[in-house]
This record gives C-alpha cells, structure tokens and sequence, in this order.
C-alpha cells in the first residue's frame, strides 16, 4: 500500500481517545441517535397553537367568546325554568294557600290542606293503590325484558330483528297505547271476548275492579318493557365471554351461569332500571288510566297522579291537588331514598 493512501485511510478514521478528547461519542447499537429525528419534546408542556385551526382528529370544541356557549344554554334553562321551576313554586304556593276555583285571590292557611289531604282515607286508598301499582308493574316489566335480553344474546335465530322490534313500544306516547289496549281488552269485541262466549262475565274490567288495575298495570309494563329490554342488552353485551365460558368449562349449565355470573354483573343496571321505574310509575302512568279507566270503576285505578288531575281540574280544587303533588314527590323522594340506601348495598359494580 503507499503512503498517501496510508495517511488518507488515517485521515479519515477515528480512535476512541480522539473522540474522548474531542468529546464526540461514538455510535453505539440502539443509541436514539441513530433513529430519525422523529421523537417529541416532552421536557416541558406542549405550546399552545394560538390562531391555529383545530385538527380535523381533535374533539374539544373551544368558543372564542363565552356569549356564544351561553346562547346554547339559555333556550335550554328557558324550557327547565318555564315547565318546572315556575310550575313547582307555585304549587308549592297554592298548597298553603286557599285558592278560589274562579280565581280572584288567595288566602293563606298554612298545613290546612295537607291535613285535608292526609285525613282522607279515598287518599289513602289511592297511595296503596299507586304503591300496588308501581311494585307489580315494575316487577313484570323488568321480569320479562331480563328474559328476553337474556335470550337475544345468546344469538338465537332471527336476534337482529328482535332487537330492533322489542324497542318499539316504548316510543309510543302513553295515551295512544291507553287507547290501543282499551279496544284490545274490551269484553265485547276485544282480545279478550271469546272467553266471555264461553264463560260469561268472567272478564269485564269495566265492572270489576281489580281486573280494570290489572289491566292497566299490563298496559303499563308493556309499554317499559322495551326500555328495559334496551339496557339489559346493553349491560350483556358487556359481560366478558371469557366469564361465561369458564363457567361452561366448570359444567355450568346455562341456568346456573345465568344466576351466578350474569345477575351479578347486571346489578348495576338492575338498579339503575329500578329506580327509573318506580319513579315513572309514579308519574308516566296518567295518560293510560285517563284514557282505559278514568279512575274507575269505583276509583279501583284511581292513582295518585290521576286523583291530583281530577280534584284539581275536574273538582277545582286548586290547593288540594298542589298539596297532593307536593306529597307525591316527597313520597318518590322518599323510596328513591329508601332504594340507595338499602338497595344498593347488593349492587356489585366491580
């Protein structure tokens, strides 16, 4: 070899002292200076892109000018102020007041109307009445959407389409379904009237009280059974397969998992439905008693809800139906209490 390609060779080559002196590190194998240039500077916090357009993957909306969100929100507190606040304030007005039932002034009495109230015994039969109500109607509506939730997702023949089908009652408006089962349960021309062919007056709900709050309390739970279908579902789903099938590798049968793996993890849901049932059976069940019974027969489904419509409105009773209203929500208050106090002690929700 000649020297002048022995000095270019030395030229160009590097000895690990002249690095050291120089203070130029050599390369080694996975140094994060071989990789490109590439990584993120996370020595302080991000800055701020001010007068950048948000990315198109970004999900925060951010408003320039705070009169802008509150141009949303005000239609919104409008609707809540005019349809509850307002409406609330003055029943809880007229309930210590002496209202006239053609207007012209008030009188202030203080608890005399809850006293009028509460010493009525056609009161007190309309709260057991509702109580019975909202108990029966609830179990059955949650008993059969469990059912029904719980045979869907085992993916049964034909599942895609009862999950779309089953959801449909519930869009119904309360009246117009009161209406539909008030024909379908007739006895002289309903579902129901062959059995009175054949045996006559064994089913006459327009006579027979408790037939009349049976029927009600059917057409109640049919109408909620696709909500809660919609969330048993949905909280099924959720379940882990892999839970399911070491339980079938254990030799669980498909009962046996049901009660042990899958009411567990739905308590969640279970009481999430429970007190939403309760409370609507309350309130959402007007439309179906003043449509299919009026209160009859002989005030048999004469609910709490429907009692304050027809002594206020139908009696003029001003002050005594806004102090029943003012009794019914501290009694939903009061069970929706009792269900978060007692209740969710057996909600598992880990």
């Amino acid at each position: 070899m000649s020297p002048e390609a022995i000095s270019a060779r030395a030229e160009n080559s590097v000895s690990p002292s002249s690095a050291f002196v120089t203070g130029d590190a050599l390369p080694r194998a996975g140094d994060p200076a071989d990789a490109p240039k590439i990584a993120r500077n996370t020595s302080g916090p991000p800055a701020k892109n001010k007068g950048r357009a948000p990315r198109s993957g970004d999900k925060r909306a951010v408003f320039r000018n705070n009169w802008l969100g509150f141009a949303f929100a005000i239609p919104q507190l409008l609707l809540i102020f005019t349809f509850f606040y307002w409406p609330a304030s003055q029943a809880i007005y007229w309930a210590f007041t002496l209202q006239g039932p053609w207007g012209g002034g008030s009188e202030f009495v203080g608890l005399d109307n809850i006293k009028a109230v509460v010493t009525d015994p056609v009161y007190w039969d309309s709260v057991v009445r509702s109580l019975v109500f909202a108990a029966v109607s609830t179990g059955l509506s949650m008993g059969i959407a469990l059912v029904m939730a719980l045979l869907v997702d085992r993916e049964l023949a034909g599942n895609k389409i009862y999950r779309s089908v089953l959801v449909w009652p519930y869009a119904i408006a309360a009246p117009a379904l009161g209406l539909a089962f008030r024909f379908m349960l007739a006895p002289q021309a309903g579902v129901l009237a062959f059995v009175n062919h054949i045996w006559p007056g064994i089913w006459d709900p327009t006579i027979n009280g408790n037939e009349a709050l049976g029927a009600i309390i059917f057409a109640f739970a049919w109408k909620y059974v696709g909500y809660n279908f919609i969330f048993m579902l949905a909280a099924l789903q959720g379940i882990p397969r892999s839970l399911l099938e070491a339980g079938a590798m254990d030799g669980a049968r498909p009962l046996r998992r049901m009660v042990d793996i899958q009411i567990p993890l739905l308590t969640p849901t279970l009481f999430f439905l429970l007190v939403l049932n309760i409370t609507d059976s309350f309130q959402d069940s007007f439309g179906i008693v003043d449509i299919m019974t009026g209160g009859g027969p002989a005030r048999a489904t004469n609910l709490m809800v429907y009692k304050i419509y027809f002594d206020g409105f139908k009696g003029l009773d001003y002050s005594g139906a806004a102090a029943q209203s003012i009794i019914l929500m501290l009694l939903v208050i009061a069970l929706t209490f009792i269900q978060f106090r007692y209740v969710e002690r057996r909600v598992h929700y880990t």
